[in-house]
């Protein structure tokens, strides 16, 4: 494991070499990560003090890339900018390895649970266990938190430099009130006994929040742990070990998170300190006896060339490619790929040697990489770039602008389900506009049985569970109720891929399904088509159809793969 307190050029000057339109594009997309994922163009030209010119032809740029979606004057982050993120948390391992047993400590303690790295004078999270509460964490993956603030804070600093400890300080005194870090509250000013007559650790009499980093940090390093006592917002306790690699140093920190209404601070950490050490030994013996990754090969870089010669001859000067090749040499690292040369990073990318050095100069002077000795890795400010706004993204998310340029295609109304027991529930929909239209709404539930969705999603289970014979009512003289022909129609929806259910809900109600997979390869949700019988024959459902459902499904399913790959993503 490499060290995750990632460094970064202290000088400001740009150097000669850099890529302006790579960290011009990057500044588009730390600012609409920073508006939560969506901006209105005019926003960013104003928060980015570029060009408008220069930002419609970034964020078209983006969109072709599929990283943004254009949706009338907004930009929005689209789920394939994940894999920015994706390519870090890959090359790091870290979550890979320890999200189980992150997230059974997390389930037996019955509190969240946060694996976080050191970035700079900051930490970021790299997985959240989460516990569903009305107040529970609001943390994501990604977000970026000042050390002095939080408990994994001081246990990093036992490994900083002078240097180090230097930057923190300008960066306290530049930002006093940690405007820098939109995930936590602004910083308060100087402060006496707040109105309970209370002080929790790192609050001094007329001083500020973190100002007693220094002396927390020198007791982490004599205790082995931290605790952050309200030091985020009041109420927020938490408790943090830090997780060694094989060579001693600190690979992540795990850190258990509570509220006053359950533990104090100290109640925290004389509770559940014993517990967690027993993980972090168990995390630790894991990060030894990993077997060394598998470089997983990168994506085939022969068709990089093409693409881009390509998106250049139709967009012509509104598609900037060196933005599309800069970014794309962010996504040659990934799991066996951790540590790359400058030929590794070309040959992966099929960029020319000084295409890709050039642009491994702009991120290693943008702080996304880090260069020693002629090898380079990705650091922790990559989750910089979208993740935070994208990572609690849900599949009706994922599915909603697919669902609607499915619908503007084939002129019908479409919607996603997922299976909730003997029943369909939609999660999200798409209609047209027309006097007669099938009444749907999201939320809305039907018998799974007696629809084309619930079909292709009953036709993935080893077992499709159907209701009691008696329970099979018939909402039409054709819907299927026998349970053995219905086992057949599954078995047939099985073979063929798809369902179509004409006039069995609903008389004059024709719909056409099929199914969504995650990465696993199991259903976990349906797209469909419905539409009145008179606009189309079934034969002509299967024929025009069909083949827009499956490439949208097949869009769908190539954006929750991305999203979905270092978290579930929830199905509503």
């Amino acid at each position: 494991m490499s060290p995750n307190v990632t460094a970064a050029p202290d000088s400001t000057a740009v150097p000669a070499e850099a890529v302006a339109p790579l960290t011009r594009g990057i500044t588009v997309l730390r600012r609409l990560t920073e508006a939560d994922g969506r901006a209105s163009l005019s926003g960013l030209e104003r928060a980015s003090g570029l060009a408008r010119s220069t930002v419609d032809r970034i964020t078209a740029t983006l969109a072709r890339m599929g990283y943004v979606r254009l949706d009338g004057r907004d930009a929005v982050l689209a789920p394939r900018l994940m894999e920015l993120g994706n390519a870090y948390l890959a090359a790091l391992r870290l979550p890979k390895l320890l999200h189980a047993q992150a997230d059974a400590l997390a389930d037996e303690l019955d509190e969240s649970v946060s694996l976080a790295v050191g970035d700079r004078d900051g930490i970021r999270f790299i997985h959240q266990a989460t516990r569903r509460r009305a107040m529970s964490l609001s943390f994501r993956i990604g977000d970026l938190l000042p050390a002095e603030r939080t408990a994994p804070g001081p246990l990093f600093a036992t490994e900083w430099d002078a240097a180090e400890w230097q930057r923190w300080r300008e960066r306290r005194a530049a930002d006093p009130e940690d405007r820098g870090f939109p995930a936590v509250p602004a910083r308060s000013r100087p402060l006496e006994d707040d109105d309970r007559g209370e002080r929790s650790s790192g609050r001094r009499r007329g001083g500020t929040l973190g100002d007693d980093f220094e002396e927390r940090t020198a007791a982490a390093r004599k205790q082995g742990w931290a605790l952050d006592d309200q030091l985020i917002e009041p109420g927020l306790v938490a408790l943090a070990v830090p997780v060694r690699d094989p060579d001693g140093r600190i690979a992540c920190v795990v850190s258990v998170v509570s509220h006053t209404s359950r533990h104090t601070a100290a109640g925290l950490r004389d509770a559940l300190l014993p517990r967690l050490r027993t993980s972090v030994d168990a995390m630790e013996r894991e990060l030894r006896e990993a077997p060394p990754a598998e470089p997983a090969a990168p994506a085939d870089p022969s068709g990089l060339a093409a693409w881009t010669g390509a998106s250049k001859q139709e967009l012509g000067r509104e598609f900037v490619e060196s933005l599309a090749r800069g970014l794309t040499v962010i996504t040659s690292f990934g799991e066996g790929r951790s540590a790359l040369t400058l030929t590794e990073v070309a040959r992966a990318t099929g960029l020319a040697r000084a295409t890709a050095r050039r642009a491994l100069i702009t991120l290693e002077h943008l702080g996304y990489v880090t260069a020693q000795s002629g090898v380079f890795r990705l650091t922790p400010r990559v989750l910089g770039l979208g993740f935070p706004a994208l990572s609690r993204t849900t599949l009706p998310d994922v599915a909603a602008p697919h669902l609607a340029a499915l619908s503007r295609r084939v002129h019908e109304s479409a919607s996603l389900a997922v299976l909730a027991g003997d029943e369909i529930r939609y999660t999200a929909r798409f209609t047209t506009s027309r006097v007669m239209s099938v009444n749907i709404t999201v939320g809305t539930r039907l018998p799974a049985y007696a629809t084309s969705l619930g079909r292709v999603m009953l036709a993935d289970l080893p077992e499709p569970h159907l209701p009691d014979p008696s329970d099979l009512v018939a909402p039409t003289p054709r819907t299927v109720t026998d349970p053995e022909e219905l086992r057949a129609v599954l078995d047939r929806v099985r073979r063929d891929g798809y369902a179509l259910v004409d006039g069995e809900l609903e008389e004059g109600l024709r719909s056409i399904a099929v199914p969504v997979r995650e990465r696993g390869g199991r259903v976990v949700a349906a797209v469909n088509v419905a539409l009145h019988s008179s606009r189309r024959t079934p034969e002509e459902c299967v024929e025009e159809v069909l083949p827009e459902l499956l490439a949208t499904a097949s869009r769908i399913e190539a954006d929750l793969h991305i999203a979905g790959r270092f978290r579930e993503v929830p199905g509503a």
